[in-house]
């Protein structure tokens, strides 16, 4: 049996994320995965939460730019929501993971969204892409404090960002897998403040959530980083 056949078993989830008592303005997303145990190609509970924070502020996102950062996911839930509310996105992974950026192309695609910008960059690295990336208005980060050794590579990233874009935020959802994880300390070094919202002021409280339940009894937050600098009080 060849690679694909022996190796991965290619889904599809569906979500949809309700507007209200009319189906009509629902939206509905199909996000392809790789089910193999090689690649992080299937979206994880606090995709799907981080996502809702985006749906729910669908009104003040068209024509936002927008880019999505992620350490080997290569699905783009969030992205791909605010993609289809109006803004203007750019989706980013492991540049060493050629097989996730695919998949965020194939996201795309199979949402019927057109220019739509994918590249590669490895967190810690100020490459040449990051450097001459247009500015930005809100960066997406879903489980992307997974490891406690990237911790400090992703806030550095962060921060550049966040001071090449003064008046940026980071919307990041992450699920809690340890009581002695913190950022706290790395967000002080990198001169970042920190709000944590909570599930509940944007509808994420739910096991079940946009038709989905990944969420189910996982424990998943909600936090908005800024430049301590920064004057933007986050939505």
């Amino acid at each position: 049996m060849g690679e694909t056949a022996a190796l991965r078993v290619r889904t599809v989830r569906r979500y949809t994320f309700q507007q209200g008592t009319d189906e009509l303005e629902d939206l509905r997303v199909c996000i392809p995965e790789v089910l193999d145990s090689q690649y992080g190609m299937h979206v994880w509970p606090s995709a799907v939460v981080l996502a809702q924070y985006v749906w729910f502020h669908r009104e003040i996102l068209a024509e936002k730019r927008i880019l999505e950062v992620k350490l080997g996911a290569g699905v783009s839930l969030p992205g791909v929501v605010a993609a289809k509310c109006g803004a203007d996105v750019t989706l980013s992974d492991s540049a060493e993971l050629p097989e996730c950026l695919e998949n965020c192309r194939r996201s795309c695609q199979m949402n019927n969204l057109q220019g739509v910008k994918v590249f590669g960059f490895t967190w810690g690295d100020i490459s040449p892409e990051l450097l001459t990336l247009p500015p930005v208005d809100i960066i997406l980060g879903s489980d992307v404090f997974y490891e406690p050794e990237d911790f400090e590579d992703i806030l550095s990233t962060v921060s550049f960002l966040l001071e090449k874009n003064p008046s940026a935020e980071f919307w990041t959802s992450y699920q809690v897998r340890s009581a002695d994880w913190s950022i706290e300390d790395l967000l002080h070094k990198w001169d970042m403040k920190c709000v944590h919202i909570p599930l509940k002021s944007f509808g994420a409280e739910s096991a079940t959530l946009a038709g989905s339940d990944l969420p189910g009894r996982h424990t998943v937050q909600m936090i908005v980083l800024t430049a301590s600098h920064s004057s933007v009080t986050p939505m």
